[in-house]
Formats: C-alpha cells, structure tokens, sequence
C-alpha cells in the first residue's frame, strides 16, 4: 500500500529482457537503506518488488501483464521516474490510500499555466471515468492528486510548485502516457452495488444487507 506522495526520484540505468517481462535497475536519489529484498516499491505508481539491492541501486522485474497494462514498456535507459516506498503503518497518510495497481493509462490533452500552478488535461477511456469525480483523489504516475474537473473523457488536475519540483509531474508534455489508478473507494463501492445485480450473490448481500439504502444511510452516496 501507498500513500501518493512521492519520496523521490530515480533514473533508470539498465533494462534487460526476461522471458516475455523485463528486469529494471534503478539509481534513487534519496538513500534507501532501510530497504530490504522483497519490499513493494511503486515505480511511476506501478508496485513492483525490489529483488537486488546496492546502496542506491536496486533491481525490479516486471511481468508481462505489468509491461502492457503500464508505461514501463515506454521506458528507457535514463529516464526519469518517480519512487515511493511501501506505507508503513506508523506513517500519516498524507495522500490516498494507493494500491500501485495501475487502472490504466491516461494521455496529455492540455497543458497550461494558470498563477503559480500548471494546469495538465488528461484522456482516459471511458470505463475509467465512473470511478473520477471533481475532488476526488486519482494517483497519476504515482503521485496524489486532487481532480479538479472531470468529464466522460477525462480529468483536469492542478500542479502546485511543490509538486512540480518534487515529481516528474512538471515534465509531462501534451501527447505523453501516464499509468492511472483511481480511488480504490468508489471501486469497491461499485462492486457491493453491482453484486446485488447478480443472482448468484443475493442470498450473500441479503445476509450482509448491503444495498443502495444501505450506501445512503452509512454516507456512501
């Protein structure tokens, strides 16, 4: 699990093929000693498994679903991504529960400056726009942000300073891909709703009464 906010960044070095995936090694910029082989590390927000460390370098695979459902298979030696570490429980949760299982892709429609913050317009694919709503929270290459607006077709997002400067967030340009996860909340909460749709469930959400009365009374719609 993760939180959104991002530790820092890290520069690929080498990619090197493994069977239908690829293994990935990376160079962080902050120090990450307490990281053991084994530990869940969210690589431009897809989680991924350290399986070699050496001081600031450690190696990742990632599978075959990962290289289609991702931007990992647009990667390349050098580039810049974003790194978090697991959540640990003793942590505050600065950003939204992140489970760094990508939805989707998303593309850059618009860019612009709008005060002292970049305002960046995204496509997504019509299935991801049910779990999206103005203010609610959408990891975007890994990072928490807040939706400004949004649509059938896709979302507006505000870039603060902080941000921009902390994440490769600032260096999207209009045609690029990001990996999108929506909130996890409004997918489960879709999913008990849908089950009562399916009679193969009813006497199991009859028993544990979850329904449309139920939603609205426990403040869930």
């Amino acid at each position: 699990m993760f939180t959104g906010i991002i530790e820092g960044l890290g520069r690929i070095n080498e990619i090197r093929s493994a069977q239908q995936g690829k293994q990935f090694s990376l160079e962080a910029d902050f120090h990450i000693d307490e990281m053991k082989v084994g530990d869940s590390i969210a690589v431009n927000g897809a989680c991924l498994t350290a399986i070699e460390i050496t001081e600031r370098r450690f190696k990742v695979d990632a599978s075959p679903e990962t290289m289609a459902k991702t931007t990992l298979g647009m990667r390349k030696i050098g580039d810049r991504v974003n790194l978090e570490r697991a959540l640990r429980f003793s942590d505050r949760l600065d950003g939204h529960l992140v489970s760094g299982h990508i939805d989707g892709l998303g593309k850059v429609t618009q860019r612009r400056i709008s005060g002292n913050a970049i305002l960046i317009t995204l496509k997504v694919d019509p299935y991801l726009s049910s779990y999206i709503i103005p203010k609610g929270s959408i990891a975007v290459d890994g990072v928490s942000l807040t939706i400004n607006t949004c649509d059938g077709n896709g979302f507006e997002v505000s870039i603060i300073p902080h941000t921009a400067k902390e994440t490769t967030i600032s260096q999207l340009t209009v045609g690029d891909a990001v990996n999108i996860e929506t909130d996890m909340i409004g997918k489960y909460v879709e999913r008990f709703v849908n089950r009562t749709n399916n009679p193969n469930s009813q006497q199991h959400v009859q028993q544990n009464k979850i329904d449309m009365s139920f939603l609205a009374k426990t403040g869930f719609l």
